[in-house]
């Protein structure tokens, strides 16, 4: 078990913004049920553990985090939901900085989206509310661990890559031709820039895209894909591959080497996870994450933000619970796939022809 920074006995909420009438009516409810289950509710509290932020279509307002471990559920009310419901929705939840979208209908059905691309709905009927904070719980308990150390004290021997980067580069265009690399969402487009600012500095994203690769260096050491980086156009060390070295559960930083004189992008958000499985299992030489399915791939049990201490437990969990950790399978609930391998051609032989495109929602 790694000590890491958790959540308070009392985690305090808060609830922010302007509902609508129908939310306005459901509040009341919702916080009831958050209390029960242990949370405090407070006014105006400097650094919530969870924020209920109340938006609308024409004013999808963000709630402006002081702290990393503040986590962001926007509560949306539309008339209906549109026909292509993530393309449309996920606006709003960008535009919001949320970390999970909830939007409520008048016949009582809560369509759920998060920043990882799941989608699904809770349907109306007995217990509606409770059903909504055990979907919510999840992201409100997460503990990020998104936070980077780089260190200059990369071997001049790798400042120009190895094997091991060239066959992430190779890795990386074999998912594009695939068609596995979902085209990065364009915060940009739809943030202003101080927004963007703000939410790259909270959670040190260089965007959001969708899939990363790492391999094996050494016993302690691995490769991986940056954030936000064009997994098939891989080429240069500290921006498009990063070597980790190790988490320090004090800071909670993931610890990198960089050649000196580089601005480093910063690594996937998805290496605490990685981190925790090549520790545990030294005959892992490869991990790739895609967002895709296999059927019977056993998951886990709920929808964990990308990035977050939770997540990566969940699938080290799997992974130790697979008959060959060397070469498992492992199902993100709502999200994709964590794949082990002792190489990643290993890893390529297994799954090709094999992969589901539309990973399923419940």
């Amino acid at each position: 078990m790694i000590e890491v920074r958790t959540q308070p006995e009392a985690p305090v909420f808060t609830i922010v913004g302007q509902p609508s009438p129908n939310l306005a009516d459901l509040l009341p409810a919702l916080k009831s049920v958050f209390e029960a289950h242990g949370y405090r509710y407070e006014e105006a509290p400097e650094f919530p553990r969870l924020v209920l932020n109340c938006i609308t279509p024409a004013s999808p307002k963000p709630y402006r985090r002081k702290a990393q471990g503040t986590l962001v559920v926007s509560l949306l009310e539309l008339s209906s939901i549109p026909s292509e419901p993530i393309s449309t929705l996920y606006p709003y939840l960008v535009r919001a900085l949320s970390n999970q979208l909830v939007v409520l209908t008048p016949d009582q059905q809560a369509h759920f989206l998060t920043l990882e691309l799941g989608y699904y709905v809770e349907p109306e009927g007995p217990d509606f509310v409770e059903r909504l904070y055990r979907r919510i719980q999840p992201i409100a308990s997460s503990v990020l661990v998104v936070n980077n150390r780089f260190e200059a004290d990369l071997e001049p021997e790798l400042w120009q890559g190895d094997s091991c980067t060239q066959a992430l580069s190779w890795a990386g265009a074999k998912l594009a031709e695939w068609d596995l690399l979902p085209a990065p969402f364009p915060l940009e487009e739809i943030l202003s820039p101080e927004d963007l600012r703000h939410i790259k500095r909270l959670y040190g994203i260089g965007g959001l895209s969708y899939g990363n690769l790492s391999i094996r260096k050494d016993a302690q050491r691995f490769w991986m894909s940056a954030s936000g980086v064009d997994k098939s156009r891989m080429r240069e060390v500290g921006r498009d591959f990063l070597l980790v070295k190790g988490y320090d559960p004090q800071t909670n930083d993931i610890v990198l080497s960089v050649p000196p004189g580089v601005t480093p992008r910063r690594v996937s958000v998805d290496a605490i996870e990685h981190w925790m499985i090549y520790r545990e299992h030294p005959s892992v030489g490869a991990i790739i994450h895609i967002h895709a399915w296999m059927d019977e791939a056993p998951s886990t049990q709920f929808n964990y933000p990308c990035g977050s201490y939770q997540l990566a437990e969940a699938v080290a969990e799997k992974v130790r619970e697979a008959p060959d950790p060397s070469q498992a399978v492992v199902g993100l609930k709502n999200h994709g796939l964590t794949l082990t391998g002792p190489t990643l051609e290993d890893i390529f032989s297994r799954i090709e022809g094999r992969l589901l495109k539309q990973v399923p929602m419940s």
